[in-house]
């Protein structure tokens, strides 16, 4: 179990201690994802083949070069590799998506690892500048199937839907941080050979792109072989229905991809999804396109191009480690398109910025958005678009990336040479405008517009405004000024006691404590007015479980909140959910849907969860138990900064002292606050 301190800890409060412990909270669920074998050994995979993509840039850069001899070409040389590499995406990334739902995907990512392995080799062994950019063209493709293989099958070697955000910011840094260092370092590491070894003769250069293809073809089939013999958890799928096989034979391959358009045109959460990538993705395409004329327009030169590439990946970096805690107070479908508004807003200051010092910290801000909004979206598609649908969606996403970019890289420059740089004139004195600032300006303005449609497709709380939820987001968990403390537990006879004998203790302490109603019995009492019989239907149960919640929360929780109160409240949210997932075929990520509206996503900001070993109540098998105390153990792992797990073995005087030694020392800070208590 984990706990979240030690009493002797120093602290004001629990909101303060959550704070402290975001990265303890972090590395906790990074570990949780990466202590899964199969996850572990594909994120192995994911390296080699993203050192391999990173490795052949450099290396088919420098072949390229070698081989043509002309100045004039070897000034293309990578701009036609990068190129040969992005049009695949434009042709094969919906082939890939069909595939990936179609085919077996552990048995498409083994053929493609091996066809890019087989023309890497071939390129070495060949030598001719035609076939390098035809194989390195054939590389792109095998990389369209591939990706939606092993993104479709990423949720499927998941414990839990909640680590799907977590398993994709690990992939992000996986793809874009360590495998791009290794990448680069292994190709200097390979050029450095000649003269560690003190060769001459020959063309060095020429020989050292060559190893360092022959290299990039071996990690491919390294990859291939890991695949196939270590991952056959890639072939799982998960299936929600009746499977096509028992009713009939499965679609052709035209009727699939037909099915993934329509799917996606008639889904408003997918078809969000989409707008709103097209947006980033334009304005990340304007800005990569015009980047080296605006840092001349900085007047700086390649130092200031370069500072301008770091302050956006810094800023991704910084995006995607915080997309998790943003997305604890402000939901996914809403964040998505929030964020890319935001970026295009960003966008509009980076336009205008006058100064390096304003262009780093405006772009750097452009770079955090798009790293939520990336990371949000991935999560999306990964938890809540089915198994099913999952490889085509990804496929969509990844052609629309290629597109997009690839129109926005190209019309960029030419509307830059027809504004030109132009002379205006402000309060009567001359001022020189560079063209990529207009040009930014419509990227810009292009990625708020479709941001804000993205945000009304997938919104679906627009009864709620979502600027308070951003400021709430923004501010904190809380919307309040009071602080909800949640005592959870497999039995009701613990939660109960241990949830009076808190309230009285935090009372004794000077603190203004509001105890909630007991949920439990309002609905027992509900029930009864309903029917003289207990509901037998699950979902009836659980509609009845979530309306005595939202009386509750709206009757008497947030008013306490309101008022500055802290609030005791037993069997809150995560025992429900628990006990209904435990003993119905409900998924889990349904039951929280249904939660999460029927509180307004209130969340505690503590959460006491009383750990026992065995069950002695009344009415609880021990089966139910574990699989209860497991579901409760398993949350509290996954947001250990918000929980407190306190030993429940012993009589109740006992397990009081403990939450009581637990949770004291987490509130020091508010008896400074409320000096006289309200009992």
């Amino acid at each position: 179990m984990t706990e979240i301190q030690d009493a002797d800890t120093p602290a004001t409060e629990a909101g303060q201690a959550g704070q402290a412990q975001s990265s303890v909270s972090t590395v906790h669920r990074l570990r949780s994802v990466l202590a899964i074998r199969p996850f572990r050994r594909l994120w192995l995979v994911t390296y080699l083949c993203s050192v391999g993509d990173w490795l052949s840039l450099l290396a088919l850069t420098g072949l390229v070069s070698e081989m043509m001899k002309s100045y004039q070409w070897q000034s293309f040389a990578l701009s036609l590799v990068v190129l040969t590499q992005l049009l695949p995406g434009i042709l094969f990334a919906p082939i890939g998506g069909v595939l990936a739902d179609k085919f077996d995907r552990r048995k498409v990512m083994v053929i493609c690892d091996v066809l890019r392995g087989s023309l890497f080799i071939s390129i070495a062994l060949i030598g001719s500048p035609i076939w390098l950019f035809v194989a390195n063209f054939l590389v792109g493709c095998c990389a369209m199937l591939w990706i939606p293989a092993k993104e479709s099958a990423v949720p499927n070697l998941l414990r839990r839907p909640d680590q799907v955000e977590s398993a994709n910011q690990l992939g992000l840094v996986m793809t874009y941080g360590i495998s791009t260092i290794s990448g680069f370092g292994l190709y200097s590491l390979i050029a450095g050979i000649p003269a560690y070894l003190n060769l001459q003769g020959g063309n060095l250069e020429f020989n050292i792109a060559t190893i360092a293809v022959v290299i990039n073809g071996l990690l491919y089939f390294t990859s291939a072989i890991l695949v196939a013999t270590r991952l056959p958890e890639l072939s799982g799928r998960v299936s929600s229905a009746p499977k096509k096989e028992e009713e009939g034979d499965k679609p052709g391959f035209g009727a699939m991809f037909r099915e993934g358009l329509k799917f996606a045109a008639a889904t408003p959460l997918v078809r969000g999804l989409v707008i709103g990538m097209i947006g980033a993705f334009a304005a990340a395409g304007v800005v990569i396109a015009t980047a080296k004329l605006y840092a001349q327009s900085l007047l700086g030169g390649a130092s200031t191009f370069g500072l301008l590439f770091v302050a956006v990946f810094f800023g991704l970096a910084v995006g995607m480690a915080t997309a998790p805690r943003l997305a604890q107070r402000l939901a996914y479908n809403r964040l998505f398109g929030v964020t890319i508004v935001f970026a295009g807003i960003s966008l509009v200051l980076v336009a205008l910025a006058p100064h390096l010092w304003i262009a780093l910290l405006t772009v750097a801000l452009v770079g955090a958005c798009a790293g939520v909004a990336f990371l949000t979206g991935l999560t999306i598609v990964g938890s809540q678009v089915e198994d099913a649908m999952r490889g085509r969606t990804v496929a969509l996403i990844q052609s629309l990336l290629k597109i997009v970019l690839f129109g926005a890289s190209a019309g960029a420059p030419l509307l830059v040479a027809l504004l030109q740089k132009r002379q205006v004139s402000v309060f009567g004195h001359p001022m020189e405008v560079d063209a990529t600032r207009p040009v930014m300006l419509g990227g810009a303005a292009i990625a708020i517009v479709l941001g804000l449609v993205a945000y009304r497709q997938m919104d679906d709380r627009r009864e709620e405004p979502v600027l308070s939820s951003l400021f709430a987001a923004i501010r904190g968990r809380r919307h309040a000024k009071g602080m909800l403390i949640a005592v959870e537990g497999d039995t009701q006879e613990d939660t109960s006691v241990q949830a009076r004998r808190l309230a009285a203790a935090l009372r004794a302490e000077g603190l203004d404590v509001l105890l909630a109603a007991d949920p439990e019995h309002d609905e027992r009492r509900l029930r009864t007015m309903l029917s003289s019989a207990e509901l037998a239907g699950v979902r009836a149960q659980a509609l009845v479980a979530a309306a005595v919640r939202a009386d509750v929360v709206e009757r008497q929780v947030r008013p306490a909140l309101d008022s500055g109160s802290i609030v005791v409240m037993e069997r809150y949210v995560d025992s429900p959910l628990a006990h209904f997932t435990a003993t119905s075929t409900l998924e889990h990520q349904e039951l929280e849907g249904l939660v999460d509206w029927a509180t307004g996503r209130l969340r505690p900001d503590l959460t006491i969860l009383l750990d026992r070993p065995g069950a002695d109540a009344k009415g609880i098998g021990p089966e139910h138990h574990w699989r209860v105390q497991r579901l409760l153990s398993e949350m509290a792992a996954a947001d250990p900064d918000r929980y407190v797990v306190v030993e429940a073995e012993g009589d109740a005087d006992e397990v009081a002292d403990r939450v009581r030694s637990s949770v004291l020392p987490l509130l020091a800070g508010r008896k400074r606050a409320v000096p006289q208590a309200a009992v």
